[in-house]
């Protein structure tokens, strides 16, 4: 007796290879018209409104760095904002020596507060959870004291000008940025190195171990895995994230207090990683929509209340985000089994 072997035919309702282009293209084309509107915003718009976008810039920075604790290792950080002051006052204390290159300022300031990170890691990652949240706050609120009363290094509540950076690494470089679109285009730069370094980390062996550790941290424990120390990893690549922040803050404002570091601008960094949804994509627009919530809308529509729309937005999110994570992960669901 003969067996007959039949290959499969492919038929209209058989998935094409390449058939899941459409839609990695239709992001692609996104992301790039996104970029050119991005680069040519100061040509557009007001130098108040630049001024705007280049905040925003700022808060997505420290948002990729709480979103790489939050959403991608499962640790809700409060305490970010200790690390943007260390890095912005690195910056100031730079400046003030006479070092007002701004990749060189920015690279300090990374460097600075990535130590200042993984100095204060192990305290830090002793607990989990709201517990974790807690202990980073306490951490920023510190950082918050400490620069309020070392006025001989800080200025104090009383804060410090900074003098405007340069691009060049060299006493006799370029011209001072002092223009609002130039400061923009600065930071846009900036923001897109450090995005792109914070792409590569998630795609590294660190950052699928981040995943395993929120998604089950004993049983990476059980396979072998020094979860401490690649969670403090983690976090010290989050505090260099933070650091660069600082660098820009100080550029872009020319001036730098305590106030830059309180519990309203963790709040909002937090705010927008809970917008991101876990994505980094995500905790990018989350800032800008916390930006153009208390900057735009809130003077133009609320009478200056931008605050108090933004904690109803943080309520919004916090009532709705596990409804709209079930519906995510049923669509995810439902779109796996139409591609078997």
């Amino acid at each position: 007796m003969t067996t007959t072997t039949v290959l499969p035919t492919q038929t209209d309702a058989t998935p094409r290879p390449g058939s899941r282009r459409g839609p990695a293209a239709v992001r692609h084309a996104a992301t790039g018209a996104a970029g050119l509107l991005a680069v040519a915003l100061p040509l557009l718009l007001n130098a108040y409104t630049v001024s705007l976008a280049t905040n925003a810039i700022i808060l997505a920075l420290l948002a990729l760095s709480t979103q790489l604790l939050a959403g991608v290792a499962g640790l809700p950080s409060l305490g970010q904002t200790a690390y943007l002051a260390v890095g912005a006052y690195t910056a100031v204390l730079l400046a003030h020596a006479g070092v007002t290159s701004g990749p060189l300022q920015l690279l300090a300031a990374t460097i600075t507060a990535a130590a200042a990170a993984a100095v204060t890691a192990p305290l830090a990652l002793r607990s989990r959870g709201p517990v974790f949240m807690m202990v980073t706050f306490a951490i920023a609120q510190l950082a918050v004291i400490t620069a309020s009363k070392w006025s001989s290094v800080t200025g104090g509540d009383e804060g410090l000008t900074v003098p405007p950076i340069t691009l060049s690494t060299t006493p006799a470089g370029t011209a001072a940025l002092t223009n609002d679109g130039y400061l923009y285009w600065y930071a846009l730069a900036v923001f897109a190195v450090a995005a792109a370094a914070t792409g590569w980390l998630l795609r590294s062996r660190l950052g699928l171990t981040l995943r395993g550790c929120a998604a089950h941290e004993p049983r990476m424990a059980a396979l072998g895995h020094p979860v401490t120390a690649e969670l403090a990893a983690g976090y010290t690549a989050a505090g260099g994230l933070a650091g660069a922040a600082g660098a820009l803050l100080t550029a872009a404002h020319r001036y730098v207090s305590p106030a830059d570091f309180g519990f309203d601008i963790a709040a909002m960094a937090l705010l927008a990683a809970a917008l991101g949804a876990g994505r980094m994509r995500g905790a990018v627009l989350g800032a800008i929509a916390v930006i153009a919530t208390r900057d735009l809308i809130g003077t133009a529509v609320a009478d200056g209340h931008g605050v108090a729309l933004l904690g109803g937005l943080f309520l919004a999110v916090a009532y709705t985000r596990p409804a709209l994570a079930r519906l995510t992960r049923r669509c995810g669901r439902t779109g796996k089994g139409q591609d078997q």
